[in-house]
């Protein structure tokens, strides 16, 4: 699918991540106007000097967590003309015993993966319902299934899940539709970290475990952020117009019942 989106501007949150990045690169080549937000000013300069060559685009530092500063990225992009499509890819991961959880690791994540989303859609709602434009959150595998040692995570997405099913309820009435993609692991920065940080010092043992849980057996792998930015960019065109209020999976049938359950 090639579309084109030369006359529409998009948002993209988290944009200097690897799922962020893919969604802005994709949205480029259909000649959109971007208005891309991240609390890494470096990487999102690099981002924007590379786009700035196919097509306009705004970068915005910003920290999702802090309403202000969403708002302050709405209005850049108010300021473009209009706001057509959002995409809510920042997001932060935590894993661990619940037991073991603290309040500054509860409110880091729900503070980024769910209030971050929520007021990005609500301050963008006025201007989309002026386009009968549209929302593409991004959940996970986990806002669908519960997972093991990763409840904080887990609640955050679930959340986000819901949330888009209640906000694409409230929009239907303006033509907004808003609709959440369910990515499971997905071979990126922050998956990496994951690794890192959480693989007890042998981050491809973690990689095969979580593989593990793939029905693919032998032939697993992890979903790329060109995939996922495939979807996100087919939700934002007009073959998806009758699509609202839906959480739609792509993990390799992991929310399917065969993967984590065992």
């Amino acid at each position: 699918m090639t579309g084109d989106m030369s006359s529409r501007t998009v948002v993209v949150t988290g944009a200097a991540g690897g799922v962020g990045a893919a969604v802005a690169r994709r949205f480029s080549e259909a000649g959109a106007t971007l208005v891309l937000g991240d609390l890494d000013a470096v990487r999102l300069e690099e981002l924007c000097g590379e786009l700035a060559a196919v097509c306009e685009v705004h970068g915005v530092t910003c920290d999702v967590s802090r309403v202000a500063d969403v708002e302050n990225l709405i209005a850049e992009a108010a300021a473009t003309g209009r706001i057509d499509v959002l995409v809510n890819s920042a997001g932060l991961w935590v894993e661990g015993p619940a037991e073991e959880t603290t309040e500054a690791d509860w409110d880091r994540v729900v503070d980024v993966n769910l209030k971050g989303t929520f007021f990005a859609c609500s301050r963008a709602i006025p201007e989309l319902k002026k386009t009968e434009g549209c929302i593409i959150n991004l959940s996970s595998d986990c806002g669908l299934v519960g997972t093991p040692e990763t409840a904080v995570y887990t609640a955050s997405k679930g959340g986000v899940s819901l949330l888009t099913k209640a906000l694409g309820i409230e929009l239907a009435p303006h033509l907004v539709r808003v609709n959440a993609v369910c990515p499971a692991d997905i071979m990126t920065p922050m998956l990496q970290y994951q690794a890192d940080a959480y693989g007890g010092g042998d981050p491809e043992g973690y990689f095969a475990r979580l593989l593990t849980g793939y029905p693919q057996g032998d032939k697993a792998r992890f979903i790329t952020p060109e995939e996922v930015a495939e979807l996100v960019f087919f939700l934002a065109s007009a073959p998806a117009a009758p699509i609202t209020g839906a959480n739609i999976s792509i993990d390799f049938g992991t929310s399917a019942g065969y993967g984590y359950a065992e």
